[in-house]
């Protein structure tokens, strides 16, 4: 028998029948392992310590702000009567200026005018008082006011040659132991003013036998009564202003608790 003729076909890679150990596999397994080691290298790096998902800690959680980072407090806004207190201090201030100007205007007019010296002495010690619960300066021009009618077209009563120096001595003294303190120098002020016209009329005619108007009833009563009606006045409105002052701190602080 004759063999069939063996089959013609191109083996692509001869080496592969070669047996293992000869020099044509080595070559063929270098071939493959450069492959694999080029296939390798043109992939990217990837570093293993970074992971492409980020994971939450124990202390922060997704979509959630971290406790580490504290939010920025919140500013309170202001309550209205903050916003309104400029405009009301403002306002009172206005109203205080106004009210001085008006009192010093009607003292102004009374000394121009002619009258009796009572009701001149009168108004002249408790318009001045009035005044200068509206601002300290507004009663020292008080006091200059006395002698305006001096420049006036009508003489002023003989006697007030006497109380011009006299009263107003006394009211001057009254002013700067008001301006002192508060309410607890009222009584004070009022003493030292009525003080002084009592000792001049008590000893004034032993200097003077001429002097004898401070000891006339007249002259007391209206100075004294001008006196203690301005400084009753003072009173009320300290008093006032100090419970207003105390309820506006209460409703402050009764604001800020709750």
């Amino acid at each position: 028998m004759t063999k069939p003729p063996a089959s013609e076909q191109s083996d692509l890679h001869p080496e592969a029948v070669q047996p293992a150990g000869e020099p044509v596999a080595a070559e063929v397994t270098s071939s493959a392992a450069a492959d694999m080691e080029q296939t390798v290298l043109a992939r990217p790096d990837v570093d293993p310590a970074v992971s492409l998902s980020k994971t939450a800690g124990p202390a922060e959680e997704l979509g959630r702000p971290s406790s580490a980072r504290a939010a920025p407090p919140l500013t309170p806004l202001p309550s209205r009567a903050e916003e309104e207190a400029p405009h009301r201090t403002r306002f009172l201030t206005f109203l205080r200026l106004l009210a001085g100007w008006a009192v010093l205007g009607v003292l102004a007019y009374v000394m121009w005018t002619p009258g009796e010296w009572q009701n001149s002495l009168l108004l002249w010690v408790f318009l001045v008082i009035l005044a200068d619960e509206f601002g300290g300066w507004f009663g020292y021009l008080g006091l200059l006011l006395g002698g305006l009618g001096y420049f006036s077209p009508s003489a002023p009563p003989a006697q007030w040659l006497i109380i011009l120096p006299l009263v107003g001595g006394a009211l001057m003294a009254l002013l700067l132991v008001k301006h002192s303190g508060g309410v607890l120098v009222l009584p004070f002020a009022g003493l030292l003013f009525a003080g002084t016209l009592l000792a001049v009329a008590r000893f004034g005619t032993k200097f003077d036998p001429t002097l004898t108007l401070p000891a006339n009833d007249t002259f007391l009563r209206a100075a004294l009564i001008a006196m203690l009606a301005g400084l009753g006045f003072s009173l009320v409105r300290q008093l006032a202003g100090l419970w207003l002052r105390r309820r506006g701190r209460q409703t402050t602080a009764a604001g800020v608790a709750a």
